[in-house]
């Protein structure tokens, strides 16, 4: 199997075309709950498995669809996907539900799955249509959890707080107190502080991709 394709969805997905960070699409919820690490990795994680199920799904239909109807019909696959995973969160994970409250639905209008379904689903054959979304939600999702790591550790002072509203009752005391007697900063758990904090990682990325070039 030629592995190369697969590399450079991976790399696009992870860094180079990072929806977070490059096209800047799903801000909206990605700002609202990436107050900690244990909501953005659920949000995270429901956003990969939007992105994987569309894109798969997208990809078996693409020639029995018009180019005429596409867009209502990706959107219609959008939102049944949407709407089972946020079933499915509520009655497995319904604590965190209560928390990402409308932001799971929400997913429906990220138009980072719409983007990749028009793109990328509708032109590519199923596996590399499934390595696409997954990368991507990857990516998304691995700024989701620094932003919220970010933000929670310098609002509070810890990390992996209610890590048990994800991962049950063996998960109550993940919490880790990095800075003791900490009071916390209110401005990182608020929504300038998302802005700020995701305004960092993109200036990061920005500096590493200018010195890669620059060698």
């Amino acid at each position: 199997m030629d592995w190369i394709p697969y590399r450079d969805i991976a790399y696009n997905g992870l860094w180079k075309n990072n929806q977070a960070l490059v096209a800047l699409l799903g801000l909206c919820p990605l700002l609202a709950v990436s107050n900690s690490v244990v909501n953005s990795f659920g949000l995270g994680l429901a956003t990969t498995v939007a992105l994987v199920l569309s894109n798969v799904i997208v990809s078996l239909i693409r020639r029995q669809v018009s180019h005429e109807v596409r867009l209502p019909v990706y959107v219609l696959v959008i939102a049944a996907n949407v709407t089972i995973i946020d079933l499915l969160m509520n009655a497995f994970f319904h604590d965190l539900h209560k928390i990402l409250g409308i932001f799971i639905p929400l997913i429906v209008t990220n138009c980072a799955i719409m983007g990749r379904a028009e793109a990328y689903a509708s032109k590519n054959t199923v596996d590399k249509a499934l390595a696409d979304g997954l990368f991507m939600g990857l990516g998304f999702s691995l700024v989701l959890v620094a932003l919220g790591g970010i933000r929670e550790l310098i609002g509070t002072g810890h990390l992996f707080g209610r890590a048990d509203l994800m991962f049950g009752d063996i998960a109550k005391h993940w919490s880790i107190e990095v800075f003791h007697d900490y009071e916390g900063l209110l401005l990182a758990i608020l929504p300038p502080g998302a802005f700020i904090g995701l305004g960092l990682i993109i200036a990061f990325k920005n500096v590493i991709d200018a010195r890669v070039n620059d060698r």
